[in-house]
């Protein structure tokens, strides 16, 4: 029996067409492992975190590319999560107007509008576990925030760059992106104005203890 794919509304991946892949876990694979010719992305996952690094100036002139966009939503999917329940929702924002309501709401950041946003939701409705209210609602915040830092990594893996935005105005979020889903983060995602190398961080003596 074949299986129809459903998609948020507006949103297709690009590799949506291709008539082999016919149910939801082939079609991750499918655009995980796809990747246009002559295309350099780096797949060593430990440099990738050690030479990721938050931007706030992005060339705004520059397009990211939709099998990109793919790929970063698709990580944001393999994510662990409370029962594998995915207690989240993306909002992937294509709209300027609305773009522009996400930069008041993040306390007039300008960065927040970039080429491409994206809004993690907790959807504690979706975690079928039997647990009080506010242990779902921790469980959900937690797939959400583990969702997105999957798709930082991503993008970054795919040579963007990104910024976490945690500090905004809930409801004037959720009322820019019509939901009544409370937002945990923002992530903004484009081609760096100029790239950076990695900031010092603690020496791992002073940051592990040891119990």
């Amino acid at each position: 029996m074949k299986t129809s794919k459903t998609y948020p509304k507006e949103y297709v991946p690009s590799d949506a067409s291709t008539k082999d892949v016919e149910v939801r876990q082939n079609l991750l694979n499918a655009i995980l492992t796809s990747q246009p010719k002559k295309t350099v992305q780096d797949k060593d996952l430990f440099k990738v975190m050690a030479s990721r690094r938050s931007t706030r100036k992005f060339d705004n002139t520059r397009m990211v590319e939709e099998w990109k966009i793919d790929k970063i939503l698709a990580a944001a999917d393999t994510a662990p999560t409370a029962g594998n329940f995915q207690g989240f929702e993306i909002f992937y924002i294509r709209d300027p107007k609305t773009k522009e309501k996400l930069v008041e709401a993040a306390n007039n950041q300008p960065h927040v509008n970039t080429p491409v946003v994206l809004v993690f939701c907790k959807n504690p409705s979706r975690v079928k576990l039997n647990f009080p209210p506010e242990i779902l609602a921790k469980f959900a915040i937690q797939d959400a925030t583990l969702a997105a830092a999957y798709s930082q990594l991503a993008a970054h893996a795919l040579g963007l760059s990104s910024i976490w935005i945690g500090m905004f105005d809930e409801e004037k979020v959720m009322d820019a992106i019509g939901t009544d889903l409370k937002p945990s983060s923002l992530l903004c995602i484009g081609y760096p104005a100029q790239k950076r190398g990695p900031r010092s961080r603690r020496k791992l003596k002073d940051l592990i203890h040891i119990v």
